[in-house]
């Protein structure tokens, strides 16, 4: 299956310059968005996976079907004030200015084996923020897995240390 016919560029949102890649009419497809569940899973199928962690926003679609395909649990990482229970914090770098994920503190142990999610990777803040707050619960980061990678952003540079994959990749 050809997943980028599923996914439609809107010019210039939300800002002029940006093409953004729309992934609703992937998520729309009774076909195309389990398969790419499957096919995001795929290189980690040997993998003892016992939590998957999305990232918030679209991370969670497709971090919960995965969890639910695996029977496993899965932990949202969230923007700052929008987990109730006491939280770790991790700041970084955007273009212009900082920004911070927070997960809660009792969400990864020593013993659990990560699957980070999400459905897109650009300059990679985000996934290594996100690694940092799993590796300071002390789990185990098995892999990232993103339904689209923009190769230009080199996101991947900053996760070298992990294994990667991503379903669709476009150079913008």
């Amino acid at each position: 299956m050809n997943f980028e016919n599923f996914i439609r560029n809107i010019p210039d949102f939300p800002i002029k310059g940006i093409q953004f890649k729309d992934i609703t009419t992937l998520l729309k497809d009774s076909e195309a968005f389990p398969m790419a569940v499957d096919y995001m899973y795929a290189p980690f199928r040997t993998e003892e996976i016992t939590k998957i962690v999305g990232i918030e926003s679209r991370g969670f679609i497709f971090g919960a079907a995965l969890a639910y395909k695996l029977n496993v649990g899965f932990v949202p990482v969230r923007k700052p004030g929008k987990l109730p229970a006491a939280t770790l914090s991790e700041e970084y770098q955007l273009e212009y200015g900082k920004d911070s994920l927070e997960i809660h503190k009792d969400a990864i142990n020593s013993l659990d084996r990560v699957l980070i999610v999400d459905d897109l990777l650009a300059t990679g803040g985000t996934a290594a923020a996100t690694c940092a707050l799993i590796k300071r619960l002390e789990g185990t980061i098995v892999g990232l897995t993103f339904l689209i990678e923009l190769t230009q952003l080199k996101g991947r540079e900053k996760l070298a240390d992990y294994e990667v994959h991503s379903l669709i990749q476009y150079e913008i």
